[in-house]
């Protein structure tokens, strides 16, 4: 899962909330493993870094494609840095002195700005494929496993403010495209 230079892609810009559709359904499984999926992950790291996030699903740079790259702490405080290509999530029961979910302020790129609090597991794992098809799975406590879940519900066509209610998603919402006719 080692990819070499993985911040030596080109920064995309990131699909904001209700401006493409591709950030709001399923997004097909990767069927071809090739140069062009590596230069993808390469971007996709790059994308993620100059927006200063922590996780970024393909969708969000226009991409419909099941993949996602991760860069974020777990619960130890430990860096879990990877990427998935055709992701399936496993939400975990918590170990020994865990709890069973995290109840916290979780945010997007696609939606600049506000956060909400947002429950969610407090372990979870992804298990997928590298950029050549071989099994990969990503193992993740507290904020990366928030991360995991996040990432994955993007590739399913969620983002995070679709679980919030109707008032407060439209109020975040509100927030992140800033006052009318602003730059």
């Amino acid at each position: 899962m080692r990819l070499p230079g993985r911040y030596s892609g080109v920064a995309r810009p990131i699909v904001t909330y209700g401006s493409n559709p591709v950030l709001h359904r399923a997004c097909a499984p990767v069927t071809v493993f090739d140069r062009d999926l590596r230069r993808l992950v390469l971007d996709m790291f790059a994308s993620m870094e100059a927006a200063d996030g922590v996780g970024l699903a393909a969708n969000q740079i226009g991409v419909d494609a099941r993949v996602f790259v991760i860069d974020c702490p777990d619960a130890t405080g430990e860096d879990v840095v990877g990427y998935v290509v055709n992701p399936e999530l496993t939400v975990l029961g918590p170990r020994e002195g865990e709890p069973a979910e995290e109840v916290t302020d979780e945010g997007c790129l696609s939606v600049p700005g506000p956060y909400a609090v947002l429950p969610r597991a407090f372990r979870a794992r992804v298990d997928g494929v590298d950029a050549d098809g071989a099994p990969v799975s990503i193992e993740a406590t507290g904020m990366a496993a928030r991360c995991l879940q996040h990432e994955v519900d993007h590739l399913d066509g969620t983002v995070y403010v679709d679980r919030l209610p109707e008032d407060q998603r439209e109020r975040l919402l509100a927030e992140a495209a800033g006052p009318v006719g602003s730059a």
